[in-house]
Formats: structure tokens, C-alpha cells, sequence
């Protein structure tokens, strides 16, 4: 969710080998979804359905639910696959089983109504997001929002759209998890492009695929025409030299200064660029945990997340405190507690 795949994959294999060694059947088929989803972000669409089959077919001694989130990891590899009817079909039967599960169903919903919208059908993806959205947080709200976004974009409701994704991208800021935040920023350069801002969405577009190139995330084939789209109406209704400029401006964004761009003055939680208030609830966790002591590992374990993703972090911090160290770290949390 930090957009640390690599890592999180590095990890999922590791924990897989440990659950099957130990015959931790609830385990297994929840590291193997995980898996799954996380090399078919990165393209991996081989051996991320190959993960997802054998999720669906991992031993079990509760039912079918752990079935149904094979299936769900299954969907999203087709969807990398640009397989939407096959990606639609997975989300249908992991529907039905987990249709008992609704507190672990709801965080899978949105890939199911992202599979439905790559078929066209947006009453079941707008559903599915509905269903999803009072039940959920975190990465899997900013999820949420970002297909809802897309569904108000086929609709012709371009406003709307906007919202729904400035509020997606606050959420992944304030959450730290990141790796909506391409399809978030792709969502947004298309609002505001129809509402006739094109500059912006030039800037949006070049943030989100700086992000891409940094992180090795994939955008799913079934988006790659409407992306194309966009690039060509924005490179006919600006100038050569305007469109470049805005494309270096944009490139150049870090993912949090891209955020920021995205998401100022736009009916958005106002969030200062520098100071204790500008600090994320995730980079807030990170500083408590410094202050209790714990080295970047520790803190990556108690959080589950990778030491670089602690490390980036740390790194937004201290930018933001003007501090170049955890003694001084400290001290300043100190003077906020």
C-alpha cells in the first residue's frame, strides 16, 4: 500500500515460505493473494495469476471466503493482464464467496468494481464502490474514490469526478499508502482537463508517470487508450512549449509535492508545507515510534511496512522540520506532546 512493491513481494515470499512450512492454512491463501496483487501492480501477470490459482486452491479448514480473496487477487491480475471479461468473471465468483464475509468482503469490493468498469458496466462498479466505501479506510477508501472517479468521468460528470479524486489522493496523504496514487493523479488530469484547465492536467499527468517510473507500477492496459486520449487532446490544445514546460514542472514533483499540487485550494483538509501541523498521520506514527527508540527495522516491523518506505518517511520529515537528525527529532516532539 506504501507503493513499495518490490519490497512488499520480497516479504509476501518470505512470510509464504514460513506459513507453509508451519502448516498455517489461514495464512497460506492470504500471503498468496497478497502476492498476487502485488506482482500484478508491477506487470508480473504470469506468475501473479499463477499466485492468485494457487490461492484459490490452498487448503483450508474455513470455507470458501479464503477462496473468494484468491479469486479477488485473481481480478486484479487480470486486469494487469488487460483481461476484463476474465478479470469481471473472478470478481463474480469471489463475490458469491465471500458473500457471508461483509467486514473482509468490503476491502475487496473495489477490485470488483474496478473489473466492472473495464467492462463497461458502471452500474455494478458504482455499486460495488458504494457498498465498499462506508466500510472501508485508508488505501482501500482512496481505492474506492479513485474508480468512483472514473465511473463520474465515463457519466460526464467532470466536477464530480474531481472531487471524488482530490478527496482520493488527501486520503492516500494521510494514510501513506501511496500506490493509488498514480490512477488517482491520471483521474484528476482528466477532470480538469474537461473543465477546460489544461496546463494542470499536463502537470498531473507527467507527476503520475514520474511515480510510475520510480515505482515500477503498472497502469492496466484497460485504461492505457483513455490515457492516450488525454495525451493527445492535451498536446493539441496547448502549445509545444507550454505543454513541455508543464510536463517538466510536473515530473519533477515528489509524489508528496504532487499531492500537494493535486489537491490545494480544492475543497481539501488545508494541510501547511512545513511545521509539526503538516506532518501526515502516517509520518506522525513513524515519529512516535522514534521517540520510543526503535531503529528503521523495528519501526518497519511494528508498522508493517519495508525499512526504505520508513526511510522516505523520515526523509518527508525532516524536510518539513528543517531537522537533520532523530535527536532532534525527538526534541521537537517533545515540545508537541
Amino acid at each position: 500500500m506504501a507503493a513499495d512493491v518490490p519490497g512488499a513481494i520480497a516479504l509476501f515470499r518470505e512470510v509464504l515460505a514460513e506459513s507453509e512450512a508451519a502448516r498455517a492454512l489461514f495464512l497460506v491463501p492470504a500471503c498468496l493473494h497478497g502476492l498476487g496483487s502485488a506482482l500484478a501492480y508491477t506487470g508480473q501477470v504470469s506468475e501473479a495469476r499463477t499466485a492468485a490459482h494457487a490461492a484459490i486452491a490452498a487448503e483450508t479448514d474455513i470455507g470458501g471466503s479464503m477462496q473468494g480473496i484468491g479469486h479477488s487477487a485473481l481480478t486484479t491480475a487480470e486486469l494487469a493482464a488487460g483481461e476484463a471479461k476474465a478479470a469481471f468473471r473472478a470478481a463474480e465468483t469471489a463475490s458469491q464467496q465471500m458473500s457471508t464475509q461483509e467486514i473482509l468482503a468490503a476491502d475487496q469490493r473495489v477490485r470488483w468494481a474496478e473489473a466492472a468498469l473495464a467492462t463497461g458496466d458502471l452500474a455494478a462498479a458504482r455499486s460495488w464502490t458504494d457498498e465498499a466505501m462506508p466500510l472501508t479506510q485508508g488505501w482501500h477508501l482512496a481505492y474506492a474514490l479513485a474508480v468512483r472517479a472514473r465511473v463520474l468521468l465515463l457519466e460526464g460528470h467532470a466536477a464530480e469526478a474531481d472531487r471524488n479524486s482530490r478527496q482520493a489522493l488527501s486520503c492516500i496523504a494521510d494514510s501513506g499508502t501511496y500506490l493509488q496514487a498514480p490512477d488517482a493523479l491520471e483521474c484528476l488530469a482528466a477532470a480538469v482537463s474537461d473543465q477546460g484547465v489544461h496546463g494542470d492536467a499536463a502537470r498531473l499527468l507527467a507527476a503520475a508517470a514520474a511515480i510510475r517510473d520510480r515505482t515500477g507500477l503498472l497502469r492496466f492496459p484497460v485504461y492505457d487508450a483513455t490515457y492516450h486520449a488525454l495525451l493527445d487532446k492535451l498536446r493539441k490544445e496547448l502549445p509545444s512549449s507550454e505543454f513541455d514546460a508543464a510536463w517538466a514542472e510536473g515530473e519533477a514533483l515528489t509524489i508528496d509535492e504532487a499531492i500537494t499540487f493535486a489537491t490545494r485550494g480544492r475543497g481539501s483538509r488545508p494541510r501547511p508545507d512545513k511545521g509539526w501541523p503538516s506532518l501526515t498521520p502516517a509520518e506522525l506514527d513513524i515519529v512516535r515510534l522514534v521517540c520510543e527508540g526503535l531503529g528503521n527495522k523495528d519501526i518497519a516491523a511494528r508498522l508493517f511496512v519495508s525499512p526504505r518506505t520508513v526511510q522516505s518517511h523520515l526523509a518527508h520529515v525532516f524536510t518539513k522540520l528543517d531537522l537533520s537528525s532523530r535527536v532532534q527529532l525527538v526534541q521537537e516532539a517533545a515540545r508537541h506532546t
